[in-house]
């Protein structure tokens, strides 16, 4: 069985997209279509644009989406039988098997991006990956913190990223060192996505999922939030919203899948960072990718 995987935030780069503009009069269309959806021209900061403006939450989210599915449609018969997306990919993975339209899609995404990054500027807060410690020891010294710390990004045995105010990863990531962490390392990133601070962003993309179709999909998608398949728009729906402020389970979403018979994962986007993830996930696995 094939399985298809969709990158998220952190994966952009300058000039992603643009080869697929310049040689498919399709892809093009769906370009210019999300320049007019967004309100301006994403597609300038995408293939000519600095590192620092493609960083801003704004742009890199709906970037990555539509490198992403723009990629997926250029596929000449299209066909999965399973999809994931980490984090913001999991919307990718969406309109990829066709739970979402194109443009359902990068307009969710878009509020996405600016709820989120609203949130990010009403508290100082972090992320920061913690290498070569079990799960249960992370979860349990952030547990022990005065202070809003969680685990985050479950990414592969052994690298877990944790979310919060500042002071409070800050402290984890000392802790976690004295545990025996090989590294504990505060990110360069806007603040503290998949936590409790991201309450605010999923408050203001809930009324916005809800009053969008979700359709039957054509393959089930391994969400983040339970790890396991999902068909049923209702649940998909639920699910996604949750997202905000619950953990990626990336780790347990690729081991159930190979657990349900994928036996390729084929990664969709821009970079090789899950395909990484994959292979560290089980070696054995085989992982190509498309960007």
């Amino acid at each position: 069985m094939k399985a298809y995987v969709f990158p998220g935030q952190g994966s952009q780069f300058v000039g992603m997209g643009k080869e697929l503009y310049d040689s498919s009069p399709r892809a093009k269309e769906l370009f210019e279509r999300a320049n007019e959806i967004l309100g301006f021209k994403i597609t300038k900061v995408m293939f000519e644009g600095t590192d620092e403006e493609l960083k801003q939450t704004n742009v890199t989210q709906p970037a990555v989406f539509l490198h992403s599915t723009i990629l997926a449609d250029s596929i000449a018969d299209f066909k999965a039988d399973m999809v994931a997306g980490h984090s913001l990919g999991e919307f990718s993975a969406l309109v990829a098997n066709r739970t979402l339209s194109f443009e359902d899609g990068l307009t969710l995404v878009s509020k996405r991006a600016f709820a989120m990054q609203k949130a990010c500027e009403a508290e100082r807060s972090t992320m920061a990956a913690v290498l070569s410690l079990e799960d249960q020891v992370v979860e349990d010294i952030c547990a022990q913190i005065d202070g809003i710390v969680v685990a985050a990004n479950y990414n592969c045995p052994g690298q877990l990223v944790i979310s919060g105010a500042y002071a409070a990863v800050e402290e984890a990531c000392a802790k976690m060192t004295e545990a025996g962490a090989r590294r504990a390392l505060i990110l360069p990133v806007g603040g503290a996505f998949h936590s409790p601070l991201m309450e605010p962003a999923r408050e203001e993309l809930q009324a916005a999922i809800e009053a969008t179709t979700f359709s039957n999909p054509n393959c089930p998608v391994y969400q983040n939030v339970v790890a396991s398949a999902v068909t049923s728009p209702e649940e998909i729906q639920a699910n996604l919203i949750a997202q905000l402020t619950a953990p990626v389970r990336w780790t347990q979403s690729v081991q159930q899948m190979i657990a349900d018979g994928a036996s390729s994962f084929t990664e969709i986007g821009p970079g090789k960072v899950l395909q990484g993830l994959v292979k560290k996930i089980d070696r054995e696995m085989i992982t190509e990718g498309m960007s």
